[in-house]
């Protein structure tokens, strides 16, 4: 009877508690759900395609900060819309209900957050019937004449990306206002684009009216004490670094290529036709007058040291130390026969900044590389410069 009964039983489904043991939950700490953007408790938790998770709004302003559908902490681009984890979220909700409910309220009064969550979700929403409408398309060609269509349309929406691009960092004149100058709205727009972190002090900030001259005269010291007290060790060190490199150049440092043409406009302008219709002579010409300053840069990236491991492009281009006799000889090489290959590798080193723009110009590359040696085949291929050829190498070498 005992093993009837025992058999019986096994079928029905357990209870769950509510309460766990003493010894489960001393092994549980609010380390172990952290968002890996601030640090803090995660709120709303919204997991990605690779499996990290993040808070909604320190997703939302990453996101609106870089642009990128790209994980911020292992790089892997993620597939549709991220949704919020309902299972982590009850459970983190359960487990710790007062510290989230006081996140909730620091995050519901910062004005920043809930714009960038609008547009994150606005960006999500926008992306619904997107699928529906390319299942729509006409499979048929259009012929001749759409295609041209195509290709206008095309031209034209690079040409007004560009310029769009070119006037938002044109107006930011935090790379040709000098430091000592900047309001207390710039200095927080300085701070906003160290990351999405920074918008945890963008208050203090504020409330203390920190302008250019006060931001120059702030230690790691002074931001351990009252009124700012950021204590997260690795956030202090990455406005330290920032803020030294700010001290050294006096203004904002360019970050990317848009922000380059808007301090050298007229270079930008030079390099951008000269290196498309003589790259050679417009090579020679940055190793004669522009050495240090855009030459350096220039050769460490499309011939960089192998031993060299540099954090990212920003820290690239600031090494400019003389090129090695090895980086010389793969430089004179390719500059002598292919020119525009260093062109297209400079464009795939800024590849993850600018990627529409860097695409473009590595397809432009290759087809004047195409191009070029077309050319010297024609010029090859007729009698007189075969025997020119023929009688200088008898004449000279043998």
């Amino acid at each position: 009877m005992e093993e009837d009964e025992t058999l019986q039983s096994e079928p029905e489904t357990p209870r769950v508690k509510t309460h766990a043991s003493p010894e489960i939950s001393r092994q549980i700490s609010v380390s172990e759900f952290l968002c890996h953007c601030c640090y803090d408790i995660l709120v709303n938790p919204t997991t990605l395609n690779c499996g990290h998770s993040f808070c909604r709004h320190c997703l939302a302003l990453w996101w609106v900060s870089s642009k990128k559908n790209e994980c911020p902490e292992c790089r892997e681009k993620w597939e549709g819309f991220p949704k919020v984890n309902i299972l982590l979220r009850d459970v983190i909700e359960k487990l710790f209900s007062d510290a989230i409910e006081q996140r909730k309220e620091d995050i519901q009064q910062n004005s920043d957050i809930a714009r960038s969550l609008a547009t994150f979700q606005k960006y999500g929403n926008d992306q619904i019937p997107t699928a529906p409408n390319m299942r729509r398309i006409n499979p048929r060609g259009g012929g001749f004449f759409s295609g041209v269509l195509t290709a206008l349309t095309c031209v034209a929406v690079v040409l007004l990306g560009y310029h769009w691009s070119s006037r938002e960092f044109e107006d930011d004149l935090l790379v040709q206002k000098p430091v000592a100058k900047w309001t207390a709205e710039e200095v927080i727009l300085w701070l906003e684009q160290l990351g999405p972190w920074a918008s945890h002090y963008t208050e203090r900030f504020l409330r203390e009216k920190v302008n250019g001259r006060l931001l120059l005269t702030l230690t790691e010291e002074d931001f351990t004490k009252e009124p700012y007290n950021i204590e997260n060790n690795n956030h202090r060190k990455a406005i330290m670094t920032e803020l030294e490199c700010v001290k050294t150049l006096g203004v904002k440092p360019p970050q990317n290529l848009w922000e380059y043409k808007a301090v050298n406009p007229g270079k930008s302008l030079f390099l951008l036709y000269a290196l498309k219709s003589s790259p050679r002579l417009s090579m020679l010409y940055l190793y004669l007058f522009d050495y240090a300053e855009t030459f350096l840069p220039f050769i460490h990236t499309i011939c960089p040291m192998q031993e060299a491991e540099y954090e990212d492009t920003v820290t690239k281009l600031l090494d400019l130390k003389d090129p090695t006799w090895k980086q010389c000889r793969e430089f004179i090489v390719k500059y002598l026969f292919l020119p525009y290959q260093l062109i297209a590798e400079f464009a795939w080193d800024w590849l993850e900044v600018h990627y529409w723009t860097s695409r473009f110009i590595i397809v432009n590359a290759m087809l004047l590389s195409v191009l070029e040696l077309f050319s010297f085949w024609r010029l090859w291929s007729r009698r007189e410069l075969k025997d020119f050829s023929l009688f200088l190498w008898t004449r000279i070498f043998l």
